[in-house]
């Protein structure tokens, strides 16, 4: 599994018009977004419903953007094969829903993407230290899942910091990602603490819109990963 290069401005479709996805994602990939996050929900492990692998599949020919389905689902081991299918390369999971985490990191693994993990707010990193060997991608909430539109948790820039040096220690390279209220004002604090992969929903998508927010963004991002304060 190839990994991209850091500093990696991911597009949540959550908050975009859904009467056109296809050309959304057309539109992401010109405004200068490096992967695509699809946010599945099942209306159990978070309150809303949201989009399936045929939705996903049905818009993979309109980029060639990476697709990342981040799953917040019970169950979620029944349904990565489909995921999979409908062309992501990377499936993430979260600890809170995954019974058996250990299999289910190395299911998706077998299929050929990258293994992610999710933690919500409340759960501690130490809960994935004994399978960090299988994971590719470790997703840190900076919300509690399941809305767009959230408020950064400036309180999980500890927890980032802590998972950059869990990361640091390992053999082989996994990406950090954090997701929930990134935008102009956060995405340099969510950088010094360590993240080098930012999802980008509600704030994407107003003015001037996801290209000019995506140069914004940009420029925002260069003095953190130097280590300037911004």
């Amino acid at each position: 599994m190839s990994h991209p290069s850091v500093g990696a401005i991911v597009a949540s479709v959550l908050n975009a018009d859904l009467t056109r996805l296809g050309e959304v994602c057309g539109g992401l990939e010109t405004a200068g977004l490096d992967a695509i996050q699809w946010d599945v929900m099942d209306g159990r492990f978070v309150p809303n419903i949201t989009v399936g692998p045929g939705t996903i599949a049905a818009c993979r020919g309109a980029t060639s953007m990476p697709f990342e389905a981040h799953l917040m689902i019970v169950e979620p081991e029944r349904w990565i094969d489909q995921y999979v299918e409908a062309g992501c390369q990377y499936v993430i999971v979260h600890e809170e829903e995954s019974v058996h985490l250990h299999r289910t990191l190395g299911q998706i693994r077998s299929l050929g993407a990258g293994a992610g993990v999710a933690l919500n707010p409340h759960t501690p990193l130490e809960a994935i230290v004994n399978v960090i060997d299988l994971v590719d991608l470790l997703l840190v909430m900076t919300v509690s899942p399941g809305f767009g539109g959230q408020s950064y948790i400036e309180t999980m820039e500890p927890k980032i910091a802590a998972a950059r040096e869990l990361i640091d220690r390992q053999d082989h390279p996994i990406l950090l990602e954090v997701d929930g209220g990134i935008g102009p004002a956060t995405i340099a604090r969510a950088a010094r603490a360590g993240a080098d992969r930012f999802v980008v929903g509600s704030a994407l998508y107003r003015d001037p819109g996801p290209a000019g927010v995506t140069a914004e963004l940009r420029t925002l991002l260069a003095p953190a990963e130097e280590g300037v304060p911004a």
